[in-house]
């Protein structure tokens, strides 16, 4: 058990809760903020703040913006007739980086997991079914899991009604690995090398 007073306690459980962060680099999280000037921890609680109360879901690709529609989805210069299908907002700046993919993006909100409760219905394919016309091709860039593989297989029985053309991220990326982690040239090569399903 450690002596630390409850307010330190508090910050580096909260800092603990981010994905990544161990105990051990929350304290050293906390240490820093409570050794720094005040301006830091104004600057960061602030900047908290702001993004809570001003990032919302496009109302078309469900990525995150400032507005009702994302910088992609009202850019008239993107290709509309492909969509790339991702999983969470964070996997479009992934593919933002490479600089190659010039099409439209849809955020499922997660991928199908029975186990935990996450079925159709939980995610953003109603909207996806809403938005795709059958000349257009629905890249799926689901992670390589297994549940990003059964996403992947649902939506492709979906589209495939539909006379859509459905293909997926070629197989340069890891099995098991997030397409955040994946390096620029990887997610390229990915993205070149698409096939049908």
């Amino acid at each position: 058990m450690n002596s630390f007073p409850d307010s330190l306690n508090d910050l580096i459980d909260e800092f603990s809760r981010f994905p990544g962060i161990g105990r051990k680099t929350a304290q050293r999280m906390a240490f820093y903020v409570l050794n720094s000037n005040d301006n830091l921890a104004n600057d960061l609680s602030n900047s908290i703040l702001t993004l809570k109360s001003k990032i919302r879901f496009c109302e078309k690709c469900y990525g995150i913006s400032e507005d009702k529609l994302c910088m992609i989805c009202s850019n008239p210069r993107r290709d509309s007739s492909t969509i790339c299908v991702v999983e969470n907002p964070a996997d479009i700046y992934t593919f933002e980086k490479t600089s190659i993919f010039k099409g439209l993006y849809h955020v499922l909100g997660g991928v199908l997991s029975p186990l935990d409760g996450i079925g159709p219905d939980q995610l953003e394919i109603k909207s996806l079914l809403e938005r795709v016309e059958p000349e257009n091709e629905v890249l799926v860039a689901t992670n390589a899991t297994i549940e990003g593989e059964a996403t992947c297989l649902y939506l492709a029985n979906l589209l495939e009604e539909r006379a859509v053309k459905v293909t997926r991220l070629a197989r340069g990326l890891p099995m098991g690995g997030d397409l955040e982690f994946v390096d620029d040239a990887t997610i390229m090569r990915a993205i070149e090398d698409r096939s049908a399903i």
